[in-house]
Order: structure tokens, then sequence, then C-alpha cells
């Protein structure tokens, strides 16, 4: 059992602060990496996940990546924190809590894409102008401010 699941059978479904992160991969190419998730189902996502015991918010992005798509990333970048009202989930089996999310980006990624099938249906490299409709709501905000403030570091023409 991990800690999410550990912390539930102590307060039940009453409202939780967890932290998470969530890491954009660009390729040599410019697009970014795209996860169609398992929950929502079939709702497209950054590649990230919550926090566990003991780990610095950088050790959660890289796990949860790594876990994810089986590909390790160097150098991480800061997009922003985010957190408050807009953050509430209420997770299909009635959980609630509000994220705090901190949203990295690279493009120093190493290793084959491996899907792991337990939360994932897929992963695609999408153009940025060309995303996927069911995008993740909190996360469209993520991509946008990633495109609006940090994707010209990467001196791709767009």
């Amino acid at each position: 059992m991990g800690y999410i699941e550990e912390l539930r059978a102590v307060v039940g479904q009453r409202p939780l602060i967890l932290v998470g992160a969530v890491v954009i991969v660009v390729d040599s190419e410019g697009k970014l990496l795209l996860q169609q998730r398992k929950h929502p189902y079939g709702k497209w996502g950054i590649p990230g996940g919550l926090m566990e015991l003991g780990e610095s918010v950088e050790e959660t992005a890289r796990r949860e990546l790594y876990e994810e798509t089986k590909l390790t990333v160097g150098d991480l970048k800061l997009i922003n924190i985010y957190s408050g009202p807009g953050q509430f989930i209420r997770a299909a089996n009635g959980d609630e809590y509000y994220a705090v999310t901190i949203a990295y980006y690279t493009n120093e990624v190493y290793g084959n894409l491996i899907i792991d099938d337990a939360e994932s249906l897929n992963f695609e490299y999408f153009h940025h102008k060309e995303l996927p409709e069911g995008i993740v709501q909190s996360h469209k905000k993520i991509i946008q401010e990633f495109m609006d403030s940090h994707y010209r570091a990467f001196h791709i023409s767009s």
C-alpha cells in the first residue's frame, strides 16, 4: 500500500492537499510528449504523478516519468507551481483533493519509450499547434504557460 492509500485509510474521503509533479518532454523536432490516461479514461495529459514520502519534487518528476515511460531525463527546468481552487480534483472513487503541481520541462531525454499500461493507454509526441482534443483542463494551463514563456528557449521555429 502506498502513501496515499495509507493516508486515505486514516482520513477517509475528506479533502487532502497532495503534491505532485509533471514533466513536459520536448523532442528534437519541438513536439511535446503527452500521455493518454486510463484515469480519467482517454484524457490526454502531461506525464507525472504524486509525491511519495521522503522524495523531493524533482525526484517525483523523474520517478513518475520513468515509471510511465521508461524514459530518464537530464536537466529539469521549472515552468511554474500551480495551486488553489482551480486545482481541486474529485476522483472517480469519490476522493477529493487539492493538488499542488510543480511543472517542469526538458529536452534532455534518454532511453526508449515503453508504455506502462497500468496507467496509460498511449503516449504520443504532438506539435504544439496540433494538440489532441480532451486534454486535462489543468494541464492545458501548464502547456499554455510553457508555450508562452519557455518554448522559445529551444530555438525551434514554431
